[in-house]
């Protein structure tokens, strides 16, 4: 986290700024609820469309219960 917070003193744009916090925040979330943070934003990318119609059930801590769902379904 340090070295994202050193790395961010050199973003181009303040959108570039927020999106690497966005992933920092996601990753460091991941981290805290003992989700693999890669398999994690893996499976977001595969499910673009569920994750707009419900993100708060793709949050890392819950995320595995809606793909076991999504699978059976």
């Amino acid at each position: 986290m340090v070295l994202h917070r050193k790395n961010a003193l050199f973003y181009r744009t303040m959108n570039g700024a927020r999106v690497g916090d966005l992933f920092m925040s996601l990753i460091h979330t991941c981290d805290l609820t003992g989700v693999n943070a890669f398999d994690y934003l893996v499976e977001l990318l595969r499910h673009p469309k569920e994750l707009a119609a419900n993100p708060s059930e793709w949050m890392p801590w819950n995320y595995g219960d809606t793909l076991a769902r999504s699978r059976e379904g």
